[in-house]
């Protein structure tokens, strides 16, 4: 059936008007007012409300072993809470150990979505080790459309990579048109603080941060950026949490090095209080990098703000309080992650729009259009205009509610974000043309997902 969205604002990137919205065959085939179309055409009014493209989450773990549990949502749970969010498209990080086969690794978490996600998607492909094998097995995995990698200079023997391998991954990318996407820490840093601070005793959550400080971070985007200045790669840095941080990425792109830069909602929200909680309660916060003192959330705002920073993720990693009891006694055993797939959305609008200093335009750019363009899924998605994918939000701007793991659709025992207050939420949620999402209730279809297939850059960085 087609549908006809009217009496909308539409706002994307970089344009705002009121005009309605015809979709047929899955795509945006008319836009204009006075639309005559076929009488069992599904109509939605959006009078009083705004019409965004659907947004996109650059970086969420769906499945996700880590330290001998798994995440706990599913691709069915977590495409469900992300569309009640506004979120049509994710990416997912293929994260295989070092121990494991880097294509036997894609095929198994291609084989978690295929069939059961309700909303779009496609994935960074994780590089935890480069042998003599392994150009070959990524050459494989980038002709199949997978056109990012991800590394991580940090988790030292389990998913990180040492300078070698590191070269290496980003020759093969640079060749290859590849984006890297890099968790940017000091590994070696990492180790020592952490096992200088259970010698001492200090074995609380609240200790994950002292382990990996701003400078350690640093440290990793500089790193990191050396490399791509040196092999000549486009790099993107995930999570980029603090001002040291920021600093040193531009600085890098000062130089000319192709950098982007992701934030994610929990360091744009939260800062490192919360993992200070008593009664291992601040367990609930231990992500890498760590939530940071309140002081840089200011900075990253603003550089949000100027396009300095390029995208809002999330990070999601579903672990359950009771998971992350294994790192009672011993921070490092905590499973790392907040859950946010569902938030990012509301949270970025109300904080950020509403109540902060985001130009609406910014938010759509940095939550749906900046990524589409970095990894190759524009204008298909990201934006809306004629033949791009009918993923659409009709966003109620005028709704008022509160966060709780009481009403969440992730498949979690707490929220990280409790008793925050939004301003607006999705009223219609559309993939492809067909209505996934009412006033917040999930209505769409389980494996209506289909798994995006990215062209590699061209020799001028371009899709």
């Amino acid at each position: 059936m087609s549908l006809l969205i009217k009496n909308g604002e539409i706002i994307t990137g970089d344009t705002r008007y009121r005009a309605d919205i015809y979709c047929e065959d899955e795509t945006i085939s008319r836009i204009g007012t006075n639309l005559e179309v076929p009488p069992d055409t599904e109509v939605i009014d959006a009078s009083g409300k705004y019409v965004f493209p659907g947004f996109i989450d650059p970086h969420v773990h769906i499945y996700l072993p880590f330290m001998g549990t798994f995440s706990k949502d599913t691709h069915e749970t977590g495409s469900r809470a992300a569309l009640v969010g506004g979120t049509t498209t994710y990416i997912e990080m293929v994260a295989p150990s070092r121990g494991e086969d880097p294509l036997e690794g894609y095929e198994l978490w291609k084989s978690k979505a295929e069939g059961t996600s309700a909303c779009d998607y496609s994935f960074h492909m994780g590089v935890s080790r480069f042998d003599r094998n392994t150009e070959a097995q990524l050459k494989e995995i980038i002709a199949q459309g997978i056109t990012s990698f991800k590394v991580f200079l940090a988790y030292k023997g389990f998913f990180g990579i040492d300078d070698e391998e590191l070269f290496h991954t980003l020759s093969l990318a640079q060749r290859e048109g590849v984006i890297v996407a890099a968790h940017c820490e000091n590994a070696e840093l990492v180790a020592q603080l952490q096992q200088s601070l259970l010698a001492q005793g200090k074995t609380g959550p609240e200790f994950h941060e002292p382990s990996r400080p701003p400078t350690v971070e640093a440290d990793g985007v500089h790193h990191f950026a050396t490399f791509l200045e040196t092999t000549g790669a486009h790099g993107y840095i995930v999570h980029l949490s603090c001002e040291a941080a920021l600093e040193a990425a531009l600085a890098a792109k000062s130089r000319g090095i192709d950098l982007g830069i992701e934030a994610v909602i929990p360091h744009l929200m939260l800062d490192k209080s919360y993992a200070e909680r008593p009664n291992f309660e601040g367990a609930k916060y231990v992500m890498s990098p760590p939530l940071r003192e309140r002081k840089n959330q200011g900075v990253l705002w603003k550089a949000l703000q100027h396009g300095l920073i390029d995208t809002v993720a999330t990070d999601h990693a579903p672990f359950d309080f009771t998971q992350k009891e294994m790192g009672r006694g011993d921070f490092t055993k905590i499973p790392n992650g907040i859950p946010a797939i569902e938030d990012r959305v509301n949270l970025l609008y109300t904080y950020g729009v509403n109540r902060g200093p985001l130009d609406i335009h910014r938010f759509v750019d940095a939550a749906a259009t900046r990524a589409a363009k970095l990894f190759g899924l524009f204008p298909r998605k990201g934006t809306i205009q004629l033949g791009s994918d009918a993923d659409l939000v009709v966003y109620d701007p005028n709704y008022r509610g509160t966060l709780s793991a009481a009403s969440q659709h992730m498949n979690l025992d707490y929220n990280g974000f409790e008793g925050m207050e939004i301003d607006g939420r999705p009223s219609v949620v559309t993939v492809r043309g067909q209505v996934a999402v009412r006033d917040g209730a999930f209505v769409g279809e389980k494996g209506r997902g289909k798994l995006l297939l990215r062209e590699p850059l061209d020799g001028a960085g371009l899709r």
